[in-house]
């Protein structure tokens, strides 16, 4: 563990890196995508750069260090330590730092930028983390949860009983209901048969329901006759 002071000097070097990278009018874009957000916590880094960061930091040890820092004080700060996350070589670390860092995240642009690589290689153990989280009362946990089912579970390791629990979830929260939403439709897009029963039946609540079939409609990957008949399978 790091002190106060270490701690306070740790932050301040980091800040003051990210702040060089500042780009004001990539932040007021950027800002308008994430209302959850205070803009006085949004530096205004672009993705690349910050990506780019954080593989030079993470050769440091100062990244360990900072991983230990929560909660943190600027949007990038946490994108950073998301990016970090992600490198992680080790798949128990790895769903160590994450169980400590998802309870902070606070928006869906810093949770849907995770996506360890280190998870393709624990397939069968990572499945029951992933009921972990989307049982969790945590908003973005439970996006979190459900992006990596969606991720990782959809093509040869897809199995019926996933489905289930995404459809489970009840949420009143709008990030995990557009989740449920992107989950379901990139499932009508790569399982359309296994997928389908579940708009037909109406097991999800209206919004991710009608989100559903937008996004399937949207894309290219389900056929003109799908969407004709998804469209007919809309709640009013």
């Amino acid at each position: 563990m790091i002190d106060k002071i270490d701690r306070e000097a740790l932050e301040q070097k980091v800040q003051k890196r990210l702040f060089e990278f500042q780009d004001k009018k990539y932040k007021d874009f950027h800002c308008r995508l994430m209302p959850t957000v205070d803009p006085d916590t949004v530096i205004g880094v672009r993705t690349p750069q910050l990506r780019k960061f954080a593989k030079e930091f993470a050769k440091t040890p100062e990244a360990a260090e900072f991983l230990e820092i929560l909660p943190h004080q600027y949007y990038e700060e946490n994108n950073l330590h998301g990016f970090l996350i992600e490198a992680m070589k080790d798949y128990d670390i790895c769903i160590a730092a994450l169980n400590r860092f998802l309870p902070y995240v606070n928006n869906w642009a810093t949770c849907d930028l995770m996506s360890p690589k280190i998870f393709k290689k624990h397939l069968p153990e990572f499945l029951e983390q992933i009921k972990i989280w989307i049982q969790s009362d945590w908003t973005y946990t439970i996006r979190f949860g459900i992006e990596m089912l969606m991720t990782f579970y959809l093509d040869d390791t897809f199995c019926q009983e996933y489905l289930d629990w995404v459809a489970s979830v009840k949420s009143e929260e709008y990030y995990v209901n557009m989740m449920i939403a992107w989950y379901f439709a990139t499932a009508l897009a790569k399982q359309y048969e296994a997928a389908l029963p579940y708009i037909e039946k109406h097991c999800l609540e209206k919004e991710p329901h009608n989100k559903t079939i937008q996004k399937a409609v949207e894309s290219y990957r389900i056929t003109a006759e799908q969407k004709a008949y998804l469209k007919t399978l809309k709640i009013k």
